[in-house]
């Protein structure tokens, strides 16, 4: 029996359905949210399939029904009906400038024209105006509401996050754009944006108020996202007698108040690498920014375990104000382990990391970052660490660490007093070497030798 095909790097819904494709159905949650809702704001991490939802919103309005045959959706939508839909789209390219994005703008613009076939009335006008007489041409023509579609919306301003003013100045710009959808809230049938990050809505949307964050909805929590059950049928043939804890392990656990869920890319190149556990998704986007804040803010990363956090911090922020935190559970960095309502009936929630590869991997990426160590010294220490533990040889750790800190400059803590040499030390992520190799939870394991050496500096 051939199996079907994976579709990796595919994002187009009408290459999947028209070809022998593994799909997951997700269009009982897309009926859903259709019958129940007009406009739509959903923030999932990176490589979790929100081109291809998009996508498949497009194909659904649009009315081309032999794609969705045998899909849940099928027998319910009313295919008499067409719509025009407009989709923007920021997920290619780095724009690095205001002028830069407003000719991308520009471009997407025209492209939509030409694909419904209408023609500007003033070609002088601004990129509110255009994108406004687009609108209203495409209902004229069609005699139906217009759908909007925007993926990646908020890739322009990550692309410049570490240029605060460059990124500010971006944001102003898709401000142009996103604000007239409020002002032509008549003539639209169903908005839908999509991206990595929540900014606030006083900051980017201008009072677009009507938009619904499904984000931390549990009725749409899997969305996006493989569920265990997908990979026990659609995938059933792709991993059979697979290690089903370990793959949980590696990389399940992605929770937005729902069902748990498996990261789809993981999974697609778990299946296509002939099962080797790998960090498939984080090599895909190197978190440096992130680093760099949490060495200007001297964090302390143990704390990035059962961090208890309120719905505030987690729900949206501005390029003048970058929570660390905020930006690593919306990148997929951290997710949510509980939820619960705080001593003064705040909404609060527990953190955690989601997985063994998120772990693995960030911890090497920020013992890189904070130490500048080499890959060959860093490996060599971590295997000197984690031999002595798993043989119970506390001697032998001792010796180990000695010589780890005996490797510090003393002339970098000429100035430094009891307090502040203790805060610096902190910064260095001990606890994380046996966790890059052996997988263990940081700060529960092997916790009492690293906070040891806290208590006894000074």
């Amino acid at each position: 029996m051939t199996l079907p095909k994976l579709p990796l790097s595919i994002q187009n819904f009408a290459e999947i359905r028209q070809g022998n494709i593994c799909y997951v159905d997700k269009t009982e949650l897309v009926w859903k949210l259709v019958d129940a809702g007009k406009a739509y704001f959903l923030s999932r991490p990176r490589r979790f399939g929100k081109s291809l939802l998009i996508d498949t919103f497009k194909e659904l309005f649009e009315g081309n029904r032999a794609l969705f045959e045998a899909l849940y959706i099928y027998d319910k939508w009313d295919w008499s009906k067409t719509y025009p839909v407009i989709k923007i789209d920021f997920a290619s390219g780095t724009l690095q400038s205001r002028k830069q994005l407003d000719e991308r703008i520009e471009i997407i613009l025209t492209e939509n024209q030409q694909r419904l076939g209408v023609e500007s009335c003033n070609e002088r006008a601004d990129i509110p105006g255009k994108f406004t007489d687009l609108i209203l041409k495409a209902r004229e023509k069609y005699g139906q509401k217009v759908v909007v579609l925007v993926d990646e919306y908020d890739k322009p301003i990550l692309g410049n996050i570490d240029y605060p003013e460059r990124a500010a100045e971006v944001r102003e710009g898709l401000k142009n754009i996103y604000s007239v959808l409020k002002g032509q809230d008549a003539h639209l049938q169903f908005v839908f944006m999509t991206g990595v990050t929540k900014f606030s809505k006083v900051s980017l949307f201008s009072g677009l108020n009507q938009l619904k964050d499904i984000t931390l909805d549990e009725n749409y929590a899997t969305i996006c996202g493989y569920t265990q059950t997908d990979l026990e049928t659609t995938f059933a043939g792709h991993l059979a007698g697979v290690d089903w804890t370990q793959l949980k392990t590696w990389y399940n656990g992605y929770q937005f108040l729902g069902e748990a869920v498996y990261n789809p890319y993981d999974i697609l190149l778990f299946i296509s690498g002939n099962r080797r556990y790998r960090n498939y998704w984080f090599e895909t986007g190197n978190p440096s920014f992130l680093i760099k804040l949490f060495q200007q803010k001297a964090y302390f990363l143990p704390n990035l375990e059962q961090l208890e956090v309120s719905e505030e911090i987690l729900d949206s922020f501005d390029v003048e104000a970058i929570d660390p935190v905020t930006l690593l559970f919306q990148a997929g960095y951290l997710t949510i382990e509980k939820a619960y309502a705080g001593f003064s009936g705040q909404f609060m929630f527990l953190l955690k990391v989601p997985n063994r590869e998120v772990r693995q991997a960030l911890n090497s990426h920020l013992i890189n970052g904070y130490t500048q160590t080499l890959a060959s010294e860093k490996l060599k220490i971590q295997h000197q660490v984690f031999d002595s533990l798993n043989q119970g040889d506390l001697p032998q750790l001792k010796t180990v660490l000695q010589r780890l800190f005996s490797g510090i400059p003393w002339r970098n803590f000429t100035n430094y007093g009891p307090a502040q040499f203790r805060r610096l030390l902190r910064q260095r992520p001990l606890r994380l070497f046996c966790e890059s190799e052996c997988g263990h939870h940081p700060g529960r394991h092997h916790q009492p030798r690293a906070s040891g050496y806290d208590r006894r500096v000074g």
